[in-house]
């Protein structure tokens, strides 16, 4: 079984805690977390993660801000990229999508689900 690399990105620590015990109940996911944009943008230059799991509320470089960073960086240009937000109306969705998310985790998530969502995206396409 190949190891899946899933970078998770938020400025609060019990939810980093839950969130990584969340996706370690996959197996194949190999689990990194980072509290801050600067620090996700080093991390995911050196780990080269699967996808990143990014919140968009977040003290200094926030989750867009990031985003953008991340997507105008050679090395991880390419990494897809989905925001966890409380903010899930439809034309938020819609904004976030079009800064180069490939989709948005609603947030609080279930913890029993969140490795089965963001294997969806690791699995391929997910329709909108």
């Amino acid at each position: 079984m190949a190891t899946l690399r899933v970078l998770y990105v938020d400025d609060e620590a019990d939810i980093r805690e839950v969130a990584a015990m969340s996706l370690t109940l996959d197996p194949a996911l190999d689990v990194r977390t980072c509290a801050s944009g600067k620090e996700a943008l080093a991390v995911a230059a050196a780990w080269l993660p699967h996808l990143i799991l990014l919140d968009v509320m977040m003290p200094g470089m926030d989750g867009p801000e990031t985003l953008a960073q991340l997507k105008a960086a050679r090395q991880t240009t390419a990494i897809p990229i989905v925001f966890i937000t409380a903010r899930t109306q439809a034309y938020e969705i819609e904004r976030f999508l079009s800064l180069g998310a490939i989709g948005v985790i609603a947030k609080p998530f279930d913890p029993m689900e969140l490795a089965a969502q963001a294997r969806r995206y690791l699995d391929g396409p997910v329709e909108r």
